[in-house]
Parts: structure tokens; sequence; C-alpha cells
């Protein structure tokens, strides 16, 4: 690959890798996303960043993907790593397969298929599966329908990104975020994340959501600032950053302890509670951080979640006084106020009945659409700060 050839890659899809409990075995991984805005030339990024092992990829193919699982046969494409149709790629490792030519509209669905043909147990995807995804038995990478034996994926595995080289100047937005901006509540399949809303407006945007992730501290996956230069400052074309992170590191360090549930479901999250300002300088940290790359980053403010069991008023408090600094302190390039839009104005620190999804914790489509219609696009055509 020439340097040229190698210019002016912008990812147009993403997802956060993290450690899934599954375990393949000769078995074809056909998996649809959505790219956000289209290019004439994709390659796509595989990952075993949380493997232990080698992970050995036998095939790999992609297309424009058509109802039903099939793939559209004159787009089909077979997927090459320096030149070779098999690859291994080591424990803890991405890769990135090489460039095909094939023109994309924005919010294409694409159909990529991977042929796994040792065993794999220790996976690398992503947990929250809002795409479509079957595992077939054996080598059908190259199957232009859906064969009978298919099942469904219980999550995305080994596929962390698309990256296209646009017609025309464009730059990477990404998200980074919990399950609120991974899209938790939202209708699967049918791209109803914010991230997803706001690329129909016209962006190329990446979503580095991860359900119920922390900016301070590891468990559901790594915490925010562990893992904001891979999901964030690398990815290629960036233009901008939206944070929406911080609401889970307070709202289980004021949560509720007993010795039910709800102290299982916390058990997942380990290390010390943390404060409003330790979240506070969290998000410095990210400020500082892409502003050292010459990216403006954009702070929003976190809704509200009264009505959730692991709600607490210590933890409301320590929410708005977050709140509070992001929406005064100017540290932020600009502030995205999704508490504002979520709120219920008779009752602030619960989201609206029309905006959540019945758990008055995330959003229903409708919710996540209101926020991405709440963001001004002007704030996409500036450049560095």
């Amino acid at each position: 690959m020439t340097k040229t050839e190698d210019a002016g890659w912008v990812r147009t899809w993403g997802t956060s890798p993290q450690a899934i409990d599954a375990v393949f075995a000769d078995v074809t991984l056909r998996q649809e996303v959505r790219v956000s805005g289209g290019g004439q030339r994709v390659r796509v990024r595989f990952t075993n960043e949380c493997g232990t092992g080698p992970l050995t990829i036998g095939a790999a193919r992609l297309g424009l993907a058509v109802p039903g699982g099939g793939v559209k046969p004159d787009s089909d494409r077979a997927l090459t790593f320096g030149g070779r149709a098999a690859t291994t790629v080591p424990a803890g490792a991405p890769i990135l397969s090489d460039p095909v030519d094939l023109p994309l509209d924005a919010l294409t669905r694409l159909s990529i298929s991977l042929h796994l043909p040792g065993r794999v147990e220790s996976c690398t995807g992503h947990d929250m599966p809002l795409d479509v995804g079957w595992a077939i038995p054996g080598n059908a990478v190259a199957a232009h329908t859906l064969p009978p034996n298919a099942e469904p994926l219980p999550a995305q595995g080994f596929v962390s990104a698309v990256e296209v080289v646009p017609d025309g100047p464009a730059g990477a937005v990404v998200a980074l975020g919990d399950s609120r901006v991974d899209g938790a509540g939202s209708t699967a399949g049918l791209n109803r994340s914010w991230p997803d809303r706001l690329a129909e407006r016209g962006l190329h945007v990446s979503n580095q959501g991860i359900s119920g992730n922390r900016m301070l501290n590891d468990g559901l996956g790594p915490s925010g600032l562990a893992r904001f230069d891979r999901d964030v400052l690398a990815t290629p074309g960036l233009g901008h950053v939206l944070v929406s992170i911080g609401g889970n590191d307070l709202a289980i360090s004021f949560a509720p302890r007993d010795d039910g549930p709800l102290a299982e479901f916390l058990a997942m999250f380990p290390g010390d509670p943390v404060t409003a300002d330790d979240v506070i300088a969290g998000h410095q940290q990210m400020i500082a951080r892409a502003h050292d790359r010459g990216v403006r980053i954009y702070g929003a403010t976190m809704a509200p979640y009264e009505g959730d069991e692991i709600f607490s008023e210590e933890g409301d408090a320590a929410r708005r006084a977050v709140n509070h600094w992001i929406r005064t302190s100017g540290a932020f390039d600009a502030v995205l106020d999704f508490d504002a839009v979520w709120r219920d104005p008779a009752r602030p620190s619960r989201i609206r009945d029309d905006l959540h999804s019945g758990d008055h914790l995330h959003g229903n489509d409708a919710g996540y659409q209101a926020l991405a219609d709440s963001i001004d696009l002007s704030l996409f055509s500036r450049g560095a700060f």
C-alpha cells in the first residue's frame, strides 16, 4: 500500500472492544453494520484486543447487506490482510484489512463475514448487539444468502470499526460514553441510538459507548479514561469528540447498599467510591488530552435517573454539581445539555415519561431522537480550537 492509498481514512462505524463470554469453533460470523458517512474505498478493523491467545481468521468478506442476512452478489468483496486471505492476530492486537473499492452511500448497511477455523475461547466484541448477526457452521463467508442453519449471534464479535475514504472533506465525530451512548433501551436492529440518529443528519459518527461503563474505574469494559486514547484519539480522521460519561461513577458510588439483588449488581463494579470533584477532574483530563491533539471536545450534561433502583438523593446532588460545572466552567468547547432535553420540568430528577424506555434510566427511540435533534450541527463545521 502506498502512502497515497493510505491517506484520507475516516471512521464511519465503530464500537468499543470488550471481553465477551462466548466460545466459537469452525464457524462463520456474519454481522451487519450501518455506516454513517459514505465513501469510495473501505477497510475493516478486526480485533483480538481482549483475547488471551492468537486469533486465526481463515477468510473474510464484505458486501452490501440485503434483507434476511444476504449479500448483494455484485458488491461481494474478498478481504485480505497484506495480500493474504488468512491471517493470525496476536493476543491484545487489532488488525486492519487491506482496502477494497466499494462505493458506499451514507447510511448503507454492510455485511461483514469472517470464518474462524479454530477454537476461540477468549472473544473480543461488544456485548450489546443492537445490530444483527448470525453464526453459521463451517466456512460460509461466500454465501450470498443466509444458510438455514444460521443462528442469531448474542453479541458483536471481532469487528470494531469500518473506515472509508470519503468523496470530499469529512471528519469523524466520536461519541464516548456509557449505556445511554450505546443505545440501551432503543429498538435493536433499527439504529436508534442518538449517535445513529446524529449520523442521519449528515456526519461520520463512531459510537464508542459501553453499557455500564464508568469514567474512572474499570468494570463493564475498561474505564473511559483508560480507553480514551484507543477509542477516541486514535480514530482515523478524528474531527470532534462528544463525551457523555460519569453518571455511572456517581450513581454507583452513592447507591443504596443492601444484601439483595442490587448488591449483586453493584459487585460488578470494583473500586473506591468517587465524588463530583473526581468526575470533574476526569473530564478535565479528557479535555486536556483532546486539546493536545488539536481536537474540539464537547461535554454532555448527565440526564436524571430517579425511579431506577440505583437512585439516591446524594448521587443526584453530585450529578447536578457536575452538570453545573459542565454548563458554567467553559472548560469544554461546547455543551450538549442532555439533562435539559430529558428531564421532567415537574420533577427534574426524573426523565420525562415519553422519553425513557420504562426503566427511568435509558432512552426509548423518541428519547434518543430528541438528544440527536438537540445537537447544533454548526458545532461540526468548526476546525481545531
